[in-house]
């Protein structure tokens, strides 16, 4: 039985399945070796098992699936093997910073794209040992993949923290109204930045994994199934879990508009009312993208 490194109990590794896997990844390219990458399959396998008596077919068949040479790749990098660095910045980086121009404030996209850097060379030592951001990649989602997703995530925490949501900025184009059309509805004008307020406030309240699992839905209009593969949740977890979330927002919001604007029933449907013609209570433009 191999035994993950995290210390977490793992279901058992037929080692000739892992020598196998070590092969199909390439991972000797990276002078990764069999034990090493072994590490990494059970560190996987024991975040995708709880229950340490998984059947070994069960345990065989989620190990296959995986995306072995990114997993192979990451786990040298996290390794500090140099030609696995030599091949992440050649092959990485440039999208890495592309992702980050694409989702990151203006004039921020190279220091997200460092920091993130940093983390994952590892600049952090914990009990006596370098700690890498590779350390928390599985290889259920591809290396690409999960890295616009870390950035996302990065992106939504900065907002988190700022209490700033720019996406939710209101274009500023005025355009005249027509002589004999309708005057501009006073009530709109007032009820509607309420309205963004409290959807910034309950976006902001949300879990991380949430407002990601939202972003990746709504900004990057990824389906159901990928967004599960890149969160490792099931489709039908991820449309669940969705739902819940719009639930929250919806009451989040409901909330905040009654107990900061003391707004009626009456009042607080007229919000909404108001807000389905608003571009910026749309999630999509709400919360910041992943990448793309």
């Amino acid at each position: 039985m191999v035994k993950a490194a995290t210390g977490l109990r793992t279901p058992p590794i037929d080692p000739a399945l892992a020598e196998r896997l070590h092969r199909q990844a390439g991972a000797a390219r990276w002078d990764l070796s069999g034990e090493d990458f072994a590490a990494a399959l059970s560190r996987s396998a024991a975040g995708r098992f709880r229950d340490p008596d998984a059947s070994p077919r069960e345990v065989a068949a989620y190990l296959e699936s995986l995306h072995l040479e990114d997993l192979a790749v990451a786990e040298a990098c996290a390794r500090g093997r140099e030609s696995a660095w030599e091949h992440f910045v050649t092959h990485y980086r440039p999208a890495l910073l592309a992702a980050a121009s694409w989702c990151a404030p203006p004039g921020s996209a190279h220091e997200l794209a460092d920091s993130l850097y940093a983390d994952l060379f590892g600049l952090e030592e914990r009990d006596g040992a370098r700690r890498s951001l590779f350390d928390y990649f599985h290889g259920r989602s591809s290396l690409a993949g999960w890295l616009r997703a870390v950035l996302a995530q990065r992106v939504v925490d900065r907002v988190r923290e700022t209490r700033r949501f720019d996406p939710l900025t209101e274009t500023q184009a005025a355009v005249s109204a027509p002589d004999g059309a309708d005057a501009p509805d006073p009530d709109r004008d007032r009820y509607l930045p309420m309205v963004r307020a409290a959807l910034a406030a309950a976006l902001a309240g949300l879990l991380p994994r949430d407002r990601l699992r939202l972003a990746l839905y709504y900004t990057q209009q990824m389906k159901l199934a990928a967004v599960g593969r890149v969160l490792g949740e099931s489709e039908a977890t991820v449309s669940r879990k969705l739902d819940r979330t719009r639930r929250d927002i919806r009451q989040a919001v409901e909330r905040r508009l009654r107990d900061d604007h003391a707004l009626s029933d009456d009042r607080v449907a007229a919000c909404f009312e108001y807000a389905r013609t608003d571009p910026a209570f749309d999630l999509a433009r709400a919360l910041p993208p992943d990448g793309g």
